[in-house]
């Protein structure tokens, strides 16, 4: 497992203020060691939770012309029928994986093809299980076209925590299904949009891997 690049300044800063708190602490609170001692486990807690956040672990990409790969590691939480207003403009079966600050941050193409829109919005930080969250909070759309001419949107979602979208494609680039298409940073929310009737492979409550777990299969 590696630390993903995303990650670097945010550890970086959390070592510059363990090392300066603990300096002080032991310089003005030397004989205080009951309260030194608590802030040295705050400290290693702070940092490990700061650097799991940043985790890159390798993964077994699971690959398929007709799948729909998971964007994110997460839990589902929303399958249903919904209207598709940015892109679409019509009613399309939403998929939306809800990832945890726990969770791997690593934002996966869910299919190979060409990026035929990408747009990105500021917004709002609301609660990522917030049905408005799709539509009021800073968030982008990518919509890439498979081979097969078959378009498929995805979205990233800042939430409460989640407070810098990191991407990687623009429109017209050529993304293989599985690679890093961005990253959010502290955890969010994706929402995957497909076309009507598509056969859904996951379940409501689902407990969901980026770029291992199939989401859906296009006819």
């Amino acid at each position: 497992m590696t630390i993903h690049k995303e990650g670097y300044t945010s550890i970086a800063l959390t070592v510059l203020f363990v090392f300066v708190t603990n300096a002080l602490i032991n310089y003005y609170l030397p004989h205080v060691t009951w309260f030194v001692w608590l802030w040295y486990l705050v400290s290693l807690l702070l940092f490990i939770t700061v650097l799991q956040f940043f985790r890159n672990p390798v993964v077994n990409l699971t690959l398929g012309e007709n799948q729909i790969i998971c964007p994110a590691d997460g839990k589902v939480v929303v399958i249903e029928e919904a209207q598709e207003n940015e892109y679409f403009k019509d009613k399309r079966l939403q998929i939306s994986v809800f990832m945890s600050p726990i969770n791997v941050h690593v934002n996966r193409n869910p299919i190979s093809g060409i990026v035929k829109f990408f747009k990105y919005h500021p917004g709002k930080y609301l609660v990522a299980w917030d049905p408005k969250s799709s539509t009021d909070n800073e968030r982008t759309t990518v919509v890439v076209e498979n081979s097969n001419g078959v378009p498929v949107l995805f979205r990233q979602i800042a939430g409460a925590l989640a407070r810098r979208i990191v991407w990687y494609v623009k429109e017209g680039d050529q993304v293989e299904q599985g690679k890093e298409f961005g990253f959010i940073k502290f955890g969010s929310r994706v929402d995957v949009f497909l076309p009507v009737g598509t056969q859904v492979n996951v379940n409501l409550g689902d407990k969901v891997k980026g770029g291992v777990t199939v989401l859906a299969t296009l006819s």
